[in-house]
């Protein structure tokens, strides 16, 4: 901004973007107040809810100022990217507060420190649903449509996906280390290096892209980068959601069914199953993230072929 120019952004407030920000800092800021007030939490889940809450409340927080100030553009960021990452990432963690937090705390009857608890608890959940709801406008709002000119990769639907499928791996890590026993076979160990390796893989991509690091692959474009990494995923996802099920759940090396002696919230058998459900989830993910890649990439030759004629 030139001298004399006003340094504060408008459209941080007067604008859709600016409205959906304020939301959420506004159910934000209830759902922490009314938890810490009254609603409580307890456990590893009510802790994990808290700290989800808390986190996209600061996120918020130095997005929003950062973005009304104009500092951001002093960072060696992307910030159209930065901001729909974070966004994306905010409502995948919100979803799951929002799941998470009313199946272990809420219950029709009053518990035993009055109703007032449980009616507490019930409105941190509607605030927290409110809150989706307004980190998932901002990714609308932000996401690039058919038509338009991409202001950076982490807005398109393939950009979006990186984030649900790191999220998705953090799911399988959690449930890893909840007692999967996956040191037991080769076979296994080598479904944990793949889940591993994938995730990192996909996090290096949402860095380069966010940091614009996007020219630091000198051997081919970026685009063709993205496209040859997440081939690899899908064919490294497919083996290791073919693999993971043969050497938890067949009679050779496990048990198709649950253990009637495995106890609730600590079972082996139960994080094997989460393991093999989200593994196939991330290979669908995977999978779509390539087919719209190269809807994405087929687009832009036509539209370059288009203009040049």
């Amino acid at each position: 901004m030139g001298s004399g120019g006003p340094y504060l952004n408008k459209k941080a407030l007067l604008s859709p973007l600016g409205a959906a920000r304020l939301c959420q800092l506004a159910m934000g800021c209830a759902v922490v107040a009314m938890v810490t007030h009254s609603a409580g939490y307890s456990g590893s889940h009510g802790v994990f809810c808290m700290a989800a809450w808390c986190f996209c409340f600061a996120m918020s927080v130095l997005v929003f100022f950062l973005d009304a100030t104009r500092l951001h553009g002093y960072l060696p960021v992307s910030w159209d990217n930065l901001t729909v990452t974070c966004a994306a990432f905010a409502t995948l963690l919100y979803v799951t507060a929002s799941v998470v937090y009313p199946l272990f705390f809420v219950r029709s009857e009053c518990p035993y420190a009055g109703c007032d608890v449980r009616d507490f608890r019930i409105a941190v959940t509607v605030c927290s649903i409110l809150g989706t709801l307004a980190y998932g406008a901002e990714v609308v709002l932000c996401r690039a449509r058919p038509g338009q000119i991409v202001v950076g990769y982490m807005a398109t639907v393939s950009g979006l996906l990186k984030v649900v499928q790191g999220f998705v791996a953090c799911i399988i890590f959690g449930a890893l280390a909840n007692g999967s026993q996956y040191y037991q076979y080769a076979a296994t160990i080598y479904c944990v290096v793949v889940y591993a390796f994938c995730f990192a893989l996909t996090t290096v991509v949402v860095i380069m892209t966010v940091c614009r690091r996007t020219k630091a692959v000198r051997c081919m474009p970026f685009d063709r980068f993205v496209v040859v990494c997440t081939l690899l995923e899908v064919l490294l996802y497919l083996s290791a959601s073919v693999v993971w099920p043969v050497f938890c759940f067949d009679t050779k090396y496990g048990s198709p069914f649950r253990p009637s002696s495995c106890p609730w919230g600590k079972c082996p058998w139960d994080s094997k199953v989460v393991v093999a459900v989200f593994s196939f989830v991330n290979f669908g993910l995977y999978l779509v993230d390539l087919i719209y890649s190269q809807r994405i990439r087929f687009v832009s030759s036509q539209v370059s072929t288009n203009s040049r004629i």
